[in-house]
């Protein structure tokens, strides 16, 4: 069996109170592994790769929450999961055509932390923390501290905002939207709500499958409000990531009538195989999510090595819908930039 296919057994589901609960996500993120040495040591990896994956992460940081170590083999740096997150000498290398900024967001900045690509939509970098690092992130070179959102408390994103009226969907992106705590997303939900034109929001997130805890009975009542119509993206590229409790936290959101659909990476090592991609639609699906988006990798510095070739992808593509009914199969797109949508490669 492949390293892509074998899977660790999941973890237990720890029952816990809403308020445990919005005590526990907090933890969990001050409470990440930031230290390679500290990485290599509690999942035994080979020394020998301790130094360079020291540079990589003293470019780009190291982060992990605790609790995915119980989906990742000890001793497996090829580990599907932990590929995703594992600094690597790799990243180090430069390659052609691999920029600092590949979608060109900064292009398409309109005002602190706001962007516009797409008809009718905005996206509001809302913050640049995530609980996890993904080593492939198109962000990974963002100014963060100078482009998001709530530096100027908002002000600016929505003073443009107000004057789009053709802006009917907001996209709430980061970093990530969660790692603002619930008090701090409602003030934002009740300033977006204030723009008669802004009808939908989308929230795009790791954190209900990283930090499960996250999904708070607080967070569930503001997603739900009848004041927009709102969905949840989540990011999940491999069946491993699904234990039981982020499954549990995504199907607390289908509950509560939240729509959840996921997005992924196809990455070399991670998924890159069509019995791995429809493992995970199929997961996905059982836990109450529509697979949408598989992206191909955005050429950002230092993520070359995760590339997959657009012959082979859109091959995987074919054979998931010889495989799976058409609902499963995710659509291959690649965002070009300037470009007035996604391309479609297949799907």
């Amino acid at each position: 069996m492949s390293l892509s296919s074998r899977r660790p057994e999941k973890a237990r589901i720890i029952a816990r109170s809403p308020e445990a609960r919005q005590a526990a996500w907090q933890r969990a993120v001050a409470d990440s592994i930031r230290d390679t040495s500290q990485l290599f040591d509690l999942l035994r990896l080979e020394p020998a790769g301790l130094a360079a994956a020291t540079a990589a992460a003293d470019r780009f940081a190291c982060r992990l929450p605790r609790r995915l170590l119980d989906g990742i083999a000890t001793g497996t740096a090829g580990d599907p999961v932990l590929r995703q997150f594992l600094p690597s000498g790799a990243e180090l290398e430069a390659h052609e055509g691999y920029t600092t900024d590949p979608v060109g967001d900064l292009e398409a900045a309109r005002a602190a932390g706001l962007l516009r690509k797409y008809a009718g939509r905005a996206l509001l970098i809302t913050t640049g923390a995530c609980a996890v690092h993904c080593r492939y992130c198109f962000r990974r070179h963002f100014p963060y501290a100078e482009q998001h959102a709530g530096r100027d408390s908002w002000d600016g994103a929505l003073d443009v905002l107000a004057h789009a009226t053709e802006i009917s969907e907001v996209i709430l992106s980061g970093g990530d939207p969660l790692m603002l705590d619930d008090e701090r997303l409602a003030e934002l939900w009740r300033l977006l709500a204030a723009i008669p034109h802004i009808r939908r929001l989308r929230v795009h997130t790791r954190m209900p499958v990283v930090i499960p805890d996250r999904v708070t009975a607080g967070l569930l009542r503001l997603l739900a409000a009848p004041r927009f119509a709102t969905s949840v993206v989540v990011h999940v590229n491999h069946s491993n990531e699904l234990a039981e409790d982020a499954a549990a936290a995504l199907q607390r959101l289908r509950r509560a009538g939240i729509g959840v659909l996921n997005q992924s990476v196809l990455l070399r090592g991670v998924n890159d195989d069509t019995e791995t991609l429809c493992a995970l639609s199929e997961e996905l699906f059982a836990a109450g999510v529509l697979p949408y988006y598989l992206h191909q990798l955005d050429p950002v510095a230092g993520a070359a090595h995760f590339a997959v070739g657009e012959q082979e992808a859109v091959a995987l593509v074919r054979a998931m819908r010889n495989r799976l009914p058409g609902y499963l199969v995710p659509r291959l797109v690649r965002e070009v930039p300037g470009a007035s949508a996604k391309e479609v490669l297949a799907g």
